[in-house]
């Protein structure tokens, strides 16, 4: 057995290769292996020499592994020495800026304000941007003929009768059809809208809106001008002032335009309020008859209130954005400066 060892030593010296230490160790220590078939010796002997022998043959078995893992190590440090001297880093150069995707201002503006809503027990519902004249227009009424369409200036599909929606207000319209005139509602519509306009830095044909409407009994502009404080507050601050002033659209009567405290100059009056104090932000009102009774409703029992923003607009009196385009490019030059709006 001192001589398996010995024999051992001699052939470990010179490995330089891990595939030739595992021949190494298969060779003695394997189930074939010289030291291992001194086990079968065992049987030959009487007990008081099997004592002995196991004994001696335990200490041999635990020297033979310890020098082959002895070697291993050095042969393993070999290698990570052979490669760390082929394949040098310098750690002094600078690490790689990998740029990383993040969601729009646009995006953001949106999920915050259904964030808001969906707290104050509203739903968010999705419709078709392809839509029916009848639900853009007509039902809200807003009659053939009528001057608001030209001033919507709508894409048309086919003939006069499908549309790119040019507001989220069909999503309303299709919502209150399906409460068949006696079912509470509780809604927003954000979505993509469309309208004939030239691009520039205020105006684009493409645009987020975000709509809403309650319907409900007993319902007035004051529950209207605390939603609105609410969602104002939320956005732009618990400090910020909100107004309401007489407005006209065909869906509401009365309606009324909201307008926020310009929080810049705090109201002394600048160039992004024009002077004024107040940046308008929101048209809004309480649902007109006409399209309560078009949608199965009965105006005498029931009353609503809606309203709608520009996600945009938002956003860019938020941020103090003032070229809407910036939206929708895919310069990173100037688009990677939201997150550190966001971050302000």
């Amino acid at each position: 057995m001192d001589d398996l060892v010995k024999q051992l030593k001699r052939d470990l010296e010179n490995l330089n290769k891990m595939p030739e230490l595992n021949d190494v160790k298969a060779k003695y220590l394997g189930k074939k292996g010289s030291i291992s078939a001194l086990s079968s010796k065992m049987r030959e002997l009487n007990n008081e020499k099997k004592k002995e022998f196991g004994i001696t043959l335990n200490k041999i078995k635990n020297d033979a592994n310890e020098l082959i893992n002895l070697k291993r190590c050095e042969i393993e440090r070999r290698i990570l020495e052979k490669k760390l001297k082929e394949e040098t880093i310098d750690i002094t150069l600078p690490g790689v800026d990998i740029p990383m995707g993040s969601p729009s201002i646009v995006e953001k503006m949106v999920e915050q304000i259904e964030q808001i809503l969906m707290s104050m027990g509203y739903d968010v519902v999705d419709g078709p941007e392809i839509e029916k004249d009848k639900y853009n227009f007509e039902m809200l009424n807003i009659p053939k003929g009528h001057p608001a369409r030209d001033a919507q200036d709508t894409f048309y599909i086919e003939g006069n009768e499908i549309l790119l929606r040019s507001q989220t207000s069909p999503v309303q319209i299709r919502t209150m059809l399906k409460g068949n005139g006696q079912t509470p509602i509780r809604m927003i519509c954000p979505g993509k809208t469309y309208r004939r306009d030239d691009d520039d830095a205020t105006h684009s044909h493409q645009f987020m809106q975000i709509e809403g409407l309650l319907i409900d009994k007993k319902v007035s502009l004051s529950d209207l001008k605390g939603t609105f404080d609410v969602i104002a507050k939320s956005i732009f601050g618990e400090d910020t002032e909100t107004r309401f002033r007489p407005s006209y659209y065909q869906f509401t009567e009365p309606s009324v335009e909201m307008d926020i405290k310009c929080h810049h100059c705090k109201g002394n009056g600048c160039n992004i309020c024009k002077n004024t104090g107040w940046i308008t932000v929101s048209g809004a009102g309480i649902v007109h008859p006409n399209v309560l009774r078009n949608c199965g409703y009965d105006p005498d029992k029931w009353q609503g209130f809606a309203f709608g923003f520009g996600a945009e607009r938002l956003a860019m009196i938020k941020y103090n954005i003032d070229d809407l385009r910036v939206f929708y490019t895919n310069d990173l030059r100037e688009s990677k400066t939201f997150d550190r709006k966001e971050a302000e």
